[in-house]
């Protein structure tokens, strides 16, 4: 199979189920930012990390490709072979969340994206992540889409930011603590 086609220089290509569209439509901006999202989050896997977060990032990884297909396919399409995002998606999430906030240290401030290669490319990822959820919510005002799109995306940037904290706290560094450059006092330890 050839990586091109051609079918796309007139600039438009075609979705999953059947039907053509062109590049810059709000569904591509969608299902294209989760993309962006995938390889951000290769990105921070060849950084030094934990084992267990770097077999929790792959499984995401793969999961954002059902996400993906999810958001190319229109939800009045016939496409039974397109693996929906579900519940259980959206619930592992929040276990893993649940799971890594026991073990970090409470919150008392906001922090800076930083600490570790690993922990500033998954703050990174979160941004791209938010960047998606937004697109997504552009595009469920004028196509029906799943809503467990909407709610996996949203709890992925919390997971992210969860991660991204935990990533530091494995690797021994410390959180960047945000503090007012207009202030006299930093503020103390997250």
């Amino acid at each position: 199979m050839k990586i091109y086609t051609k079918t796309g220089d007139e600039g438009q290509t075609s979705l999953f189920a059947g039907g053509r569209v062109n590049k810059d439509h709000v569904r591509l901006h969608a299902y294209g930012t989760v993309d962006e999202l995938n390889s951000v989050l290769g990105m921070a896997r060849v950084h030094p990390l934990d084992a267990e977060l770097s077999q929790w990032l792959e499984r995401v990884q793969m999961e954002l490709f059902h996400v993906g297909a999810d958001l190319a396919t229109p939800l009045d399409a016939e496409a039974s072979w397109v693996v929906r995002v579900d519940a259980a998606m959206v619930e592992a999430l929040e276990h893993e969340i649940d799971t890594l906030e026991a073990e970090l240290v409470p919150l008392k401030n906001f922090i800076v994206p930083g600490g570790t290669p690993a922990a500033a490319t998954l703050h990174f990822a979160r941004t791209v992540c938010r960047r998606a959820e937004r697109w997504l919510v552009t595009l469920s005002h004028e196509s029906e889409i799943n809503p467990y799109c909407k709610q996996y995306l949203n709890r992925l940037s919390d997971w992210l930011f969860v991660l991204a904290r935990a990533a530091n706290q494995r690797a021994g560094t410390s959180d960047v603590v945000w503090h007012s450059p207009r202030t006299q006092t930093p503020p103390t330890e997250s």
